[in-house]
Parts: structure tokens; C-alpha cells; sequence
């Protein structure tokens, strides 16, 4: 049998010939056509949905105990540096002096 990189095993044509002739003589159990398929293809989703307000993506060089401790706080830790700098900007400028 063929396998896929991510381990799932494929059924051979013969296999799957028998499978198919088995979902077909089942009358509760139709499967799709090519052409139904097709058809349900644009309607499925992958992957996360756009957020409404996205974020650019950058390089920042932060000094380790920076990075070390807003990682050490666990998931989401990115957003917390987002959030901490956006709270820093309310009372602060980022001209340059």
C-alpha cells in the first residue's frame, strides 16, 4: 500500500475499487461523485480564520532576560510583549533622543 509522508496508508486501486462498489451497493451509505466533490471542495475552510485586525510580522532583537521572562509566563507570551509595549506607548514616545 502507498503511504502518505504523515504515515496515512492509502488503499491500493484494487481496494479501493472494492470499497467503493460496497458504499455503493449499501443504500444508506452513497458516496460522492467526482463532480459532488468538486463541488463541495470550495466551501471548506483551512486553516485559521483572518482576524479583523492583523499584525505585521518583524524581526526585534530583545536582550535574553526580556525574552526568557515573558516565555517562562507560557502560551501567548508574543501577545503579552505586544500588549506591554502598546502600554509603555501611553506614556511614553518612541522618538528617538
Amino acid at each position: 500500500m502507498p503511504k502518505l509522508k504523515t504515515g496515512t496508508i492509502l488503499p491500493t486501486p484494487e481496494e479501493d475499487a472494492t470499497i467503493t462498489a460496497a458504499a455503493i451497493s449499501d443504500p444508506d451509505s452513497i458516496p460522492y461523485t467526482d463532480t459532488e466533490w468538486e463541488a463541495v471542495k470550495p466551501t471548506l475552510k483551512r486553516g485559521r480564520p483572518l482576524a479583523a485586525v492583523t499584525k505585521e510580522r518583524i524581526t526585534i532583537r530583545l536582550s535574553p532576560e526580556v525574552v526568557q521572562a515573558f516565555r517562562a509566563s507560557g502560551e501567548g507570551w508574543q501577545t503579552r510583549v505586544d500588549a506591554a509595549l502598546r502600554d509603555w506607548l501611553k506614556t511614553h514616545s518612541p522618538a528617538k533622543t
